[in-house]
């Protein structure tokens, strides 16, 4: 297959631009690359403090060598999102009840919102995005800024 110049040029010129955006705000890049989530948002105090309350499973979906760095947040289980059995360890965390209100936390909410639409997509009906994440985005400072407490704990 062959590509023009124009294709191959306008192709870089759109990878400069989301450089230019993630460096002039990181944030702004990660709200475009963020999917919408249709379900329940929480804050990353709100969910820190239903987490512990038993009112939410907080999920860190993170993989372990971001734990390993900066710890997860006090009450959150942590399940690398690429693990085959994912959803099966969500299904022992939850007793089995797709009903029940589980809420996802990240780095920065992207992977938290997609995941969040995979879940709904099998079966879970209560799912909660933190899109915050653990280090913050558009919407919100993050876990660590806000100083809660943490695991770091392997």
């Amino acid at each position: 297959m062959r590509l023009s110049r124009r294709a191959i040029l306008g192709g870089v010129g759109l990878g400069g631009a989301a450089a230019v955006v993630a460096m002039a705000n990181p944030n702004l890049l990660y709200t475009l690359i963020t999917e919408d989530v249709d379900g329940v948002q929480l804050s990353a105090p709100d969910a820190h403090a239903q987490a512990l309350a038993g009112q939410i499973t907080l999920i860190d979906i993170r993989r372990p060598d971001e734990w390993a760095r900066t710890g997860s947040g006090q009450g959150a289980h942590r399940v690398d999102l690429r693990r085959d059995d994912f959803v099966t360890v969500l299904d022992g965390l939850t007793n089995g009840d797709r009903a029940a209100p589980i809420a996802l936390i990240c780095a920065r909410g992207v992977r938290s919102a997609r995941t969040a639409n995979r879940l709904a997509e099998a079966g879970f009906t209560n799912i909660i995005d933190v899109p915050e994440g653990m280090l913050g985005s558009a919407a919100g400072p993050g876990w660590l800024a806000r100083d809660l407490p943490l695991n770091r704990d392997p």
